[in-house]
């Protein structure tokens, strides 16, 4: 223990005597670790920030979307057909209110192009009947949501989420401001609190108008483009999602379920497809980074080799004196060692520090895994030993007679 002590701090005075070689060898370790630490945790920051924002649309949510006929069952190809009708979902709320379901919202979007005064903005325009915002959980910051009374009169008004409000609206509160939908001019009742999200669907840069207002005289259109489904509770989700497949196959007069026009899917089939795309995203990130770390080890293979021709007298008066083989080994192995440690625990920190920052200003979860800190330290301090192994071996087989002779 006594010697081993030693040879380490023998090996901290050696590294130091050359400290820009010292420092670059350690710069490699540091970006490899880095980076594996920051794209794992930005891949499952991203992971954890999507599965939050299909978790904020609603509480044991069933969501049905038309789709075209095939040989998949009833869980269909998502397509552009034109399947669900407002029928469909008022058959759902009839069969199943009281059984395996808690509230029915169908609805209609479509994008268009949306202006108020000088500005303008491309917006998702969704039509809804009231029961949309308690079963996708959506609060009011300003005014008020969509009432029955604005569906049945097809009342002209419109709710905006926060970002549509500050593209459109600015600082300025816009309740009571008039906004054009395509041809129509839309009154603003209200603003929605926001969820936080980004892409094409961000709840919070959407426009919510009456269903009614939004087929007959925004669009033109008698179909739904979906229908939002809660269920009483998680334990009747898979049989809410089976009855209402079956009832549907009814209402459209088809026989088998294999000839389904329509895809019921459930927040648990979202949440593992997102799962299964960002894990494999997340490991291939991983991947790429890792390559940084190689590169980093063989960095030092090179540096400690040529650290082992600049000590070739050194080694041959060491073993001219008595000293074993062993020992030459494990003296350049702790040096080797203690670079991809050191450089470790620095790519750590950095790998952390430059997490945290990046998760800020992209607005993603903050998420650092234990297990990938842990990796890329034994991934590091194994790289010491692979690839200082070699320059090691190299110096204990030295002969002290040629070692002595070397200039």
């Amino acid at each position: 223990m006594q010697d081993l002590f030693e040879i380490i701090i023998e090996g901290f005075q050696t590294l130091t005597l050359n400290k820009m070689r010292t420092g670059l060898a350690i710069l490699g370790i540091v970006i490899g670790i880095g980076s594996v630490i920051t794209l794992i945790s930005l891949g499952q920051g991203s992971q954890k920030s999507i599965e939050n924002q299909i978790q904020s649309l609603g509480s044991n949510l069933l969501t049905i979307s038309p789709s075209r006929q095939n040989s998949g069952g009833v869980m269909g190809q998502s397509g552009g057909v034109t399947s669900l009708v407002l029928a469909d979902a008022k058959a759902i709320e009839e069969k199943f209110s009281n059984t395996l379901v808690n509230k029915v919202s169908p609805e209609y979007s479509n994008r268009s192009q949306v202006v108020a005064s000088r500005n303008n903005s491309n917006v998702s325009v969704i039509g809804v009947y009231p029961t949309y915002a308690e079963i996708r959980k959506v609060t009011m910051d300003k005014g008020v949501f969509i009432s029955d009374r604005d569906v049945s009169s097809m009342t002209k008004v419109a709710v905006l989420g926060p970002t549509t409000a500050t593209d459109l609206f600015g600082e300025t509160n816009p309740i009571g401001k008039t906004i054009k939908v395509g041809n129509q001019t839309l009154k603003v009742i209200g603003v929605t609190v926001s969820k936080g999200g980004s892409g094409f669907n961000n709840p919070d840069d959407m426009i919510y108008v009456p269903l009614t207002t939004a087929q007959k005289q925004i669009f033109g259109r008698d179909n739904l483009t979906s229908i939002a489904v809660e269920a009483k509770t998680k334990e009747v989700m898979v049989q809410a999602q089976d009855e209402i497949g079956y009832l549907l196959l009814n209402q459209h007069k088809l026989n088998s379920p294999t000839d389904a026009d329509f895809t019921i899917m459930s927040q648990n089939d979202l949440l593992n497809t997102v799962s299964q795309v960002t894990g494999t995203l997340t490991a291939l990130l991983g991947g790429i980074a890792a390559i940084s770390l190689l590169v980093g080890g063989i960095g030092i293979m090179n540096i400690m080799l040529v650290t082992v021709t600049e000590r070739t007298r050194e080694i041959g008066l060491r073993k001219a004196l008595g000293a074993k083989k062993k020992t030459i080994i494990t003296q350049f192995l702790i040096e080797s060692i203690l670079l991809t440690f050191i450089g470790g625990v620095i790519g750590m920190i950095f790998g952390i520090t430059v997490s945290f920052l990046i998760s800020k200003v992209m607005n993603l979860a903050y998420v650092i895994s234990l297990s990938s800190i842990a990796l890329a330290m034994g991934v590091s301090s194994l790289i010491g030993i692979i690839f200082g192994l070699y320059p090691a071996r190299k110096a204990a087989n030295l002969q002290p007679i040629e070692a002595l002779r070397y200039e």
